[in-house]
């Protein structure tokens, strides 16, 4: 089939390439010409594993395209995807500007019959505003459908090649078989295709998004309450997940969800029942959660130094990234934890394997960037894990406490066993575990209260 993608964000970039993949042609159009032209020469402007190999085959094999063309786009494709970018605005609704600008453009340039698809995170009635935008623009035949995307950032390769299963919203049976027959090669294990009508593929990608978000924000209250009470949250959730009704995905507790999803779909839902005369109270206290977990987690390192101030202290920090395997820091608890410090007079030097440039463009030299986790700590005060990468699984300790000045490691991430941490003689902070010390000193300084 041809296919046209319009935007060339993350989720356009990794649809189209896939779209491609399985021998359909594809456009990738974009008004921002600096990136076409980036992408033209095989520069792709994100991280995400095994992305660039999959567009440079695709190019080479004249199933990819780009242009800055909308009209021959629109010319050439028989379906059509909306895939630009939809940011919360300042009160925190979806900011529908560029979707409905699209729209109008797609109207203008329709011929004859087109299928056109919003991927991007729409509000409900959000692809029956495009159908009427687009209606007012052309008396030719058109239908439009609402085809949702469950990419994981780091994941999003193999989620859209392999989904768990693919939403497709329609009015019209026409372009539900077309649609179905474009993704008939992606699910060839089994896995469903679920046609709904247009409404309910919107509230789903929504829906989706706000329960796994507050199981996040679940089990990270959670592991407030065991830290009081004494409880190890690494048990608590291998008790929990291996409920069938339940299951293990995402009960791991941290320091809080971030990235452009999660904040964003949670945000928006709130706003769309708010709208609709009615609070979602479960969502509105997810994101009260959320934020909250950040701040316990940068009290506990104040508290640590007895609530005094950080004047001249030097963290080390894993991690910049919202999640492991992606560049991107929108709403990354990393900026948190750097504003936190950094208000108080404390210095920092960070490290992420990825996500660096990014941070960079964001927070200029207001702090140190590190070559290595290991350069990373060299005099630190302390090491503070934010992003959960592999490489900082099994460093060495022993290397570690000859780096750092003290050796006093705030790991938002669970990365390692308090006991094993102990042993090695750290001063250790997880989250939801009781925190150790190599001494009943270090101990007793753990536990103090924060002055007042």
């Amino acid at each position: 089939m041809r296919v046209g993608v319009i935007g060339t964000g993350y989720v356009g970039l990794v649809t189209g390439a896939c779209f491609a993949e399985m021998g359909n042609e594809v456009t990738l159009m974009d008004i921002d010409e600096d990136k076409i032209n980036s992408l033209s020469q095989g520069r792709v402007p994100i991280y995400e594993p095994g992305l660039d190999q999959l567009i440079a085959r695709n190019v080479a094999e004249k199933r990819l395209h780009f242009t800055t063309d909308l009209e021959a786009t629109i010319d050439r494709s028989l379906i059509n995807f909306i895939a630009v970018g939809t940011p919360p605005d300042a009160n925190g609704y979806a900011d529908l500007s560029q979707v409905f600008a699209v729209a109008e453009d797609i109207g203008r340039a329709i011929k004859t019959y087109r299928i056109v698809v919003t991927k991007s995170t729409v509000p409900v009635g959000t692809t029956h505003k495009v159908q009427q935008i687009i209606g007012r623009e052309t008396s030719h035949p058109f239908d439009v459908a609402s085809n949702p995307e469950f990419l994981k950032e780091g994941n999003a390769v193999d989620d859209c090649m392999k989904p768990d299963r693919v939403v497709i919203g329609v009015d019209d049976v026409r372009a539900g078989e077309i649609l179905r027959e474009l993704y008939s090669a992606f699910v060839r294990t089994g896995k469903p295709i679920i046609v709904t009508d247009i409404r309910s593929s919107e509230m789903t990608k929504y829906a989706s998004n706000g329960f796994l978000a507050t199981k996040i924000s679940f089990m990270n209250e959670l592991a407030r309450l065991c830290e009081i009470v004494g409880a190890d949250i690494e048990m608590v959730r291998a008790g929990m997940g291996s409920d069938p009704r339940i299951g293990p995905q995402f009960l791991f507790a941290g320091i809080g969800y971030g990235g452009s999803c999660f904040p964003k779909d949670v945000d928006a839902l709130t706003r769309t029942a708010e709208e609709n005369g009615m609070k979602l109270k479960i969502m509105e206290a997810v994101q009260e959660a959320n934020q909250s977990q950040r701040t316990h987690f940068c009290d506990r390192i104040l508290r640590h130094y007895g609530g005094e101030g950080l004047d001249g202290k030097l963290f080390a920090l894993w991690g910049l990234s919202f999640k492991p395997r992606t560049d991107d820091i929108r709403d990354a608890p990393s900026l948190d934890v750097i504003r936190f410090l950094a208000a108080r007079g404390a210095k920092i030097r960070a490290f992420d394997p990825v996500a660096m440039e990014s941070a960079g463009k964001i927070l200029g030299d207001a702090i140190e960037y590190a070559p290595g986790n290991y350069e990373c700590l060299e005099g630190a005060d302390a090491l503070v894990i934010v992003t959960e990468w592999n490489e900082f699984r099994h460093p060495d300790f022993e290397k570690m406490k000859e780096l750092m000045r003290e050796p006093v490691v705030f790991d938002g991430r669970n990365l390692f066993t308090p006991e094993r941490m102990l042993r090695r003689g750290f001063v250790y902070y997880s989250v939801g575990r009781n925190s150790v010390g190599p001494t009943q000193e270090a101990a007793e300084t753990l536990h103090a209260p924060a002055a007042k």
